[in-house]
């Protein structure tokens, strides 16, 4: 059985666990406590390099690791990634999308902001990620006025991607009211069958006030 090494407040993990849900695959879960110093135990940055959630395990033992990688292999022969050349590259570009300007500056937000990081954060390093922020959603709002879904009218792991921290905008401060083609997207995204709709805030770990190891 697959093994899924997860921290559940990570929205990054969350992705993962959306998308086993939709695909109603087993698996079973090993938590990883970021925040204590798990993911720098010589054992599992042997799974994950960087230390960082979610990773998986294969049952031949064969071990993957970052979010939208695992997404793309589990994803693969599926409805959620196109077979068509195009249209899985259009997938790809979303995927770097997410990572450079979804999650590493909504993503950040939303952890500053909901772990009391915010105010150890510089003003002008706060100020930087919020008009990145703006930029993205601008971005995002254009993009899905012309259509359903990110990749024309299919709903694929490059939707699961951006929603999980666009979905979280307002946890970092961002308004989603000036962005009605955003909110539209992301009830179509709910309405998927199997959509996951249990997501953990950073209260319920204890630790996740500290910085990562």
């Amino acid at each position: 059985m697959l093994t899924l090494f997860d921290y559940l407040p990570s929205q990054n993990a969350w992705k993962v666990r959306l998308l086993l849900n939709h695909l109603d695959q087993p698996y079973r879960t090993v938590p990883v406590s970021i925040f204590d110093g798990e993911g720098r135990t010589e054992t599992y940055l042997r799974i994950s390099p960087t230390g960082t959630v979610p990773a998986i395990r294969l049952d031949d033992g064969r071990t993957l690791a970052e979010s939208n990688a695992i997404l793309t292999y589990l994803a693969d022969g599926t409805r959620y990634l196109p077979d068509d050349r195009y249209r899985r590259a259009k997938v790809q570009q979303w995927l770097h999308f997410e990572q450079e300007r979804v999650e590493s500056v909504i993503g950040a937000l939303r952890h500053w902001t909901m772990t009391g990081k915010l105010a150890r954060r510089s003003p002008e390093v706060v100020e930087g990620k919020r008009v990145a922020a703006r930029r993205t959603l601008d971005i995002l709002e254009a993009e899905l006025q012309a259509r359903p879904f990110l990749v024309e009218d299919s709903y694929t792991i490059a939707d699961m991607a951006v929603f999980a921290y666009a979905s979280r905008a307002e946890e970092a401060g961002l308004s989603l009211q000036p962005c009605p083609h955003i909110r539209a997207w992301l009830t179509r995204v709910e309405a998927q069958p199997g959509f996951l709709a249990t997501m953990h805030p950073y209260a319920i770990d204890p630790h996740s006030t500290r910085e990562l190891p």
